[in-house]
């Protein structure tokens, strides 16, 4: 495959643009600097499918899935317009609404490059507290990232959690790490990228979106609100939403997150 350019990724992985015979452009990520980490692709790719089955929300489409590499098709970017982001929380509430089998999926979760569980779980607190949480709370832990005293506050959450979590809801299908950077924009419409999706709640989707920020942020909710009513309280939540994005960056990056991961733990109990 011939390399057009190496583009730049925030998990280090070389990524490349080449053409296909039919002279279609792909986009290829390739497990060099990852080590070929097993199964990592194939779940993206297994993601990329799922959240494309309703027909409500654009992906690439997954051209070759394996352990040493991930081909998809070259989606070229564009402006992020207010239409686009009306669009996409259209799509993204439509996407939600498909549903999921169950709290968790049938592929080997990842987020980067850092292994999730996706064991079902009886509800969302429970998926949330056992394969999202204490997980890497322990790992950071472990690591020396955060302390015994930093990763109680966070326990205090998981103990808390059914009472904190509002209202119950069927599993959504979610992207999972939608952060502003799993969005490409193209113009028209905004397209997701990188996924670790399973079935989740919502909520986790749209605190995602606010964590880093996202173009045209408020008429995305706003679109996704008139489509399918969020539960009261949801913007009190979003903190506890934040709690396993946040540590995964502990994990990842350390120090520099431990102060806001902190602060959404102590701002979820607060609630």
């Amino acid at each position: 495959m011939r390399i057009v350019r190496e583009l730049g990724s925030s998990h280090a992985w070389r990524l490349s643009q080449g053409e296909l015979p039919d002279g279609r452009a792909v986009f290829v990520k390739s497990a060099v600097a990852t080590g070929g980490v097993p199964h990592l692709f194939t779940s993206e790719a297994a993601g990329l499918a799922w959240l494309a089955e309703p027909g409500a929300i654009a992906v690439p489409e997954v051209i070759e899935a394996g352990d040493e590499r991930l081909v998809l098709t070259w989606v070229e970017p564009g402006d992020a317009t207010a239409e686009a982001a009306a669009r996409l929380g259209r799509e993204l509430a439509r996407t939600h609404a498909a549903g999921a089998a169950g709290f968790g999926a049938s592929w080997p979760g990842f987020i980067a490059e850092l292994p999730m569980g996706n064991e079902p779980a009886d509800g969302w607190p429970e998926f949330y507290a056992t394969r999202r949480l204490l997980p890497f709370v322990r790992r950071a832990r472990d690591a020396g990232q955060l302390s015994a005293a930093d990763a109680g506050l966070v326990e205090q959450v998981v103990e808390r959690l059914p009472g904190l979590a509002g209202p119950a809801e069927p599993p959504a299908r979610i992207h999972g790490d939608l952060w502003g950077g799993n969005v490409l924009w193209t113009g028209e419409r905004a397209m997701l990228i990188d996924p670790a999706a399973h079935g989740g709640h919502r909520e986790t989707d749209l605190a995602m979106l606010a964590l880093f920020g996202a173009p045209h942020l408020a008429t995305i909710l706003a679109a996704y609100h008139e489509e399918a009513p969020l539960a009261d309280g949801w913007r009190d939540r979003v903190p506890l939403h934040q709690l396993h994005p946040l540590l995964v960056h502990v994990c990842l990056f350390g120090e520099a997150y431990r102060g806001s991961l902190l602060d959404a733990a102590a701002r979820t109990l607060a609630l």
